[in-house]
């Protein structure tokens, strides 16, 4: 007798690349069976389908309509089995197993129903297969293999075989022909994805699959490739497929955009890359994707890639291609040079949260080793710093506290500030799924994204308040919950500093934080505000999740703070389906905080005032380092505009055109002596460079991202680097030519080094995570294998520490010259700044940043949709375009930030987090008017220098 399961990496293949499928879902029972299938016994958990416990027993069942990422559908008829004491041939992927059940899968009775099954099929089917793009890799070609069929007896009669072909999307086609209609997609946009774009349409003969009676790229549709992944045949295929070929061989990597981290399987056709498939095994997504893991990797090899250095004298100079050797030497020489003028102090650098762990830890090393400062600072700085900051202080460590998974147990879900289907759909989808089964849903957001209301999701409370009163908001929610008794206070007397609770709870139950005040600031009604308070505080298990509209704000960090001091009030802290989530926004953005990229921490968050923790660094690098906390990213630019700061290494960053005050960016950069940009293409920070460092796209790297959930996952090279070399290896070189000896053989012995000198990472290492797939930090003695979890028993600070956390208006607010509040976000098929979405077919989606406005405010100043319209702040004023909606309140505008020609940082502000001086990107006060479309923009490169 065995017991069945489905070990990693022994599983069988349903092409020669592809993953297992097993037809129907694990079960999660631990409840053992005994099952006869074809004479052999089996132990199976309770629960699972006989087809996958004949899979996992290596007698694999014939099917179409069955795949292991969908709930069972019984259409096909070609999964039939016999059951001893049973009449009949039931489906094997609608039954599950019983105690003692005698199951024959290959009887002659059930081999006849098969072929005949299969005959009706093939005799509506195209019989094309020698030049179909799916052969090699068609279940309809497998299953007619299996079942023996030979011949087809039925005449040529009705059929569908001069059906169309759908090309409209961009990425794959709908060749409607070769349908079967075994539901599969419908059924994977409805299960995996949520969107429900897809139905069938007709009845009998009539049925086939239609996205609404529309085309695909006219649909609801949002091209997360769900369907395509699905379906059994060429209905659905990707255009690369069509065009270049069935893959033929497979290398696991991580997606390199938003924080989820989705896992994927690049298959190759020699050197070709020709598509990416989601894997089943990747602890983030498991087996989902969106539009730009899934299909906008073409970047990686457009034209506009830079792959040779390049150097000028001066910016107003042609770029002129250089060596390897010329640009290194040259980037080491001046920036010595630079220190010897004008001190150790004047020189520093910016990380990518775009490159790898091992990346990103030889560009702080060299900061700090070789630069001799601590200079050093990251994106994280415009986006998540206020998270590092606030949930250290309550509860011990700069991240979230769950895994995504964790979200099919909450009862009650709360989304702050974030919009999730477009900034982390495949995370999004997750959600969905546990809203539809029945979790209430509270959404906090100035704007009606769509978990307010789209495909059977509405949230059971939206609290649309004024941008910039988080903190009143939350407060209120709080107020409630202390003063109407609905503290956990068993939870406070367990894990929690008393002493902290006691002021915090004085505190909050003052009437400055009622709804009834806070209703007064933010605009959203008192009862409101009091009705989702009793929610969140009533769920068994309530969970915050939260995005930049929490972060971006002068009081960022309070935010963090007061939704921290919430979870812990309620005891949603340390189980599943509770805790405090932070949507990072890039892949490695939680990465490049845990490498040290902060200049007041060295890697794991320890303090660079810490003697010991230094003294570590110290003997391992065997260079002494700075006590005091180095240049934040402000700091740089004020003192680069002062004369003090002289010289910029920035690392996969375009801060020209992602940091606020563009003008004031602009201006700094172009006082300094030497700023060199490492990047795969010629961006707006770029046009003030001296050096241009070509980089590596995601395909090329060998190393580690980290995402929201804290998932250390391998990286691997897809394909050789097109520069020549690895990003860390043109780091140490930079550092050996300054005189600091620093050289690895591979990316291997850095995440060692990391792993040494790292306490969350210990015994990480590139084998560990070939072995096991992925990890979640803390990794340690106690925890060898990762924490999915954290926080279940003590904070990592020991007790939670309440905080208070006053509400303080911004200083930016809305008047009668500026009486507009303007906030940012971003969309579905873009990402960032748009550098690598820009350069794929996902511009079919968004050509441009528009401005959302109210239908009031676009009526009281004349504005139709579609008009161009200048935007005006205290600070600039730039040209975009008008789309008139009501998913902003009057009073609010919005726009995205992924194309340079919008200048959406041209007209933001100054302020930023107290704590932090992460930028308020979220509150911007300005004005609208109608501009003449023929008239030049504001916000051109040139236009705002003149101005600098």
């Amino acid at each position: 007798m065995t017991i069945l399961s489905d070990p990693r990496g022994t599983m069988p293949m349903r092409s020669g690349i592809g993953e297992a499928d097993y037809g129907t879902p694990k079960s999660d029972s631990d409840v053992l069976v005994n099952v006869t299938i074809d004479g052999q016994s089996h132990l199976v958990p309770l629960g699972t389908s006989i087809m996958r416990a004949a899979g996992e027993a290596g007698c694999d069942i014939p099917k179409l309509c069955a795949t292991d990422s969908l709930q069972p559908f019984g259409s096909c008829r070609m999964c039939i089995v016999e059951i001893d004491g049973r009449k009949g041939t039931p489906a094997s992927c609608t039954t599950p197993v019983e105690e003692g059940m005698v199951v024959r899968t290959q009887t002659a009775k059930v081999a006849k129903l098969r072929k005949g099954v299969m005959e009706l099929y093939i005799s509506d089917h195209p019989l094309d297969c020698l030049t179909c793009s799916a052969n090699g890799d068609c279940e309809l070609q497998d299953m007619a293999g299996v079942s023996g069929l030979r011949e087809v007896r039925y005449g040529i009669g009705k059929n569908h075989l001069d059906a169309p072909t759908d090309s409209s999307n961009p990425y794959f086609s709908f060749d409607e022909s070769k349908c079967i209609v075994c539901n599969r997609c419908v059924r994977a946009c409805d299960e995996v994805q949520g969107t429900l774009a897809l139905t069938i349409e007709g009845r009998g003969f009539n049925s086939k699959v239609s996205p609404g009676g529309l085309n695909f790229l006219s649909s609801e549709c949002v091209s997360c490739g769900a369907c395509v992944q699905a379906c059994p045949t060429a209905t659905l295929q990707e255009k690369s497929v069509i065009d270049l070929g069935m893959p033929t061989r497979t290398v696991e990597t991580t997606c390199a955009y938003c924080g989820v981290g989705c896992s994927f399987n690049a298959e190759l056709r020699g050197d070709e890359l020709i598509r990416m498939v989601p894997t089943k095994t990747g602890g983030a997504n498991e087996g989902h994707s969106c539009v730009k893991g899934r299909f906008a990797w073409g970047y990686a090899s457009h034209n506009d890639r830079v792959t040779t250095p390049m150097m000028r004298e001066k910016i107003t100079d042609e770029w002129r291609v250089v060596s390897w050797d010329e640009a290194i030497q040259f980037t080491a020489t001046k920036f010595k040079a630079i220190q010897e003028k004008y001190g150790d102090n004047s020189i520093g650098g910016i990380s990518s949260s775009r490159c790898t762990n091992e990346e990103i830890f030889v560009v702080q090393k060299m900061v700090r080793a070789a630069f001799g400062n601590n200079n050093i600072d990251t994106c994280a700085r415009v986006c998540h710093s206020p998270t590092g900051y606030g949930l250290s202080t309550t509860f011990g460590t700069s991240a979230g506290t769950q895994d995504f998974k964790s979200v099919a147990h909450s009862d009650v879900i709360v989304v702050i500030g974030a919009n999730p289907t477009d900034a982390h759909p495949v995370f999004a989808s997750r959600m969905k799924r546990r809203i539809r089964a029945g979790a209430k849903l509270i959404v906090i957001d100035p704007r009606k994204t769509d978990l307010v209301e789209s495909a059977h999701i509405k949230a059971d409370y939206h609290l649309p308040l004024q941008p910039g009163t988080n903190v009143a908001v939350i407060n209120a929610i709080a107020h409630v919950i202390a003063t109407e008794g609905l503290i956990d206070e068993e939870f406070i007397a367990e894990r929690c500093e008393p002493s902290q609770f006691k002021r915090w709870r004085t505190f909050i139950e003052l009437p400055e934080n009622s709804p009834e005040v806070a209703s007064a600031q933010s605009g959203v009604p008192a009862e409101l505000i009091r009705e989702a308070a009793r929610m969140y505080a009533g769920g068994n298990n309530s969970a915050i999740y939260y995005g930049l509209g929490v972060t971006e704000h002068s009081q960022g960090s309070t935010m963090v703070m007061g939704m921290a001091n919430l979870a812990m009030a309620t005891g949603n802290i340390g189980r599943d389906g509770v805790g405090i989530n932070p949507l990072r926004g890039q892949n490695n953005v939680q990465g490049a905080c845990d490498m040290g990229s902060f200049p007041h921490e060295l890697s794991g968050y320890r303090h660079v005032s810490d003697n010991a923790v230094r003294e570590q660094f110290e003997m391992l690098w065997d260079v002494k380092l700075l006590p005091d906390p180095g240049m934040r990213i402000p700091n740089m630019f004020d003192n680069a505009i002062s004369g003090e700061f002289r010289g910029l290494f920035v690392h996969g960053e375009d801060i020209a055109q992602s940091d606020p005050n563009v003008k004031h960016v602009y201006g700094a950069l172009e006082s300094m002596d030497l700023v060199v940009v490492q990047d795969l293409f010629l961006n707006e920070t770029s046009k003030f460079a001296h050096v241009f460092l070509p980089g590596t796209s995601f395909l090329e790297k060998d190393g580690t991202f980290t995402n929201a959930e804290r998932r250390i996952n391998r990286v691997r090279p897809v394909m050789a680097p097109r520069n020549g070399k690895q990003e860390w290896q043109i780091i140490c070189e930079i550092a050996q030519a300054m005189g600091y000896e620093m050289h690895y053989e591979n990316s291997a012995q850095i995440m060692d080094e990391i792993a040494q000198i790292t306490p969350t990472f210990k015994g990480v290492s590139f084998a560990m995570l070939d072995e096991v797939g992925s990890v979640q930090w803390p990794c340690n003695d106690a925890a060898p294998t990762g924490t999915p979890i954290m926080h279940v028993d003590n904070f990592v600070r020991g007790q939670g520490q309440f905080m208070e956390t006053p509400f303080v208006a911004t200083e930016e607010r809305s008047n009668r010259k500026f009486p507009l509040l303007l906030t940012t976000g971003r969309i579905l098929s873009q990402y960032n700044v748009g550098a690598q979405t820009r350069r794929t077919k996902n511009t079919t989606w968004h050509t441009e940043d528009l401005l959302e406005i109210h239908e009031a405010d676009a009526a009281m100043r004349g504005i139709i949709d579609g008009q161009k319209i200048a935007v005006t702040s205290r600070i600039g004023e730039t040209i975009l375009t008008a789309h008139v909606t009501e998913r902003v309140p009057a009073g609010v505008v919005h726009t995205t930030f992924h194309h340079p020609q919008s200048g959406a940082n041209v007209i933001t502000t100054e302020f930023s987090d107290w704590a932090t001086n992460c930028p308020e990107y979220k509150v911007t006060a300005v004005e609208i008017r109608p501009a003449d479309s023929s008239a030049p923009a504001t916000n051109t490169l040139d236009e705002v220098l003149a101005k600098v």
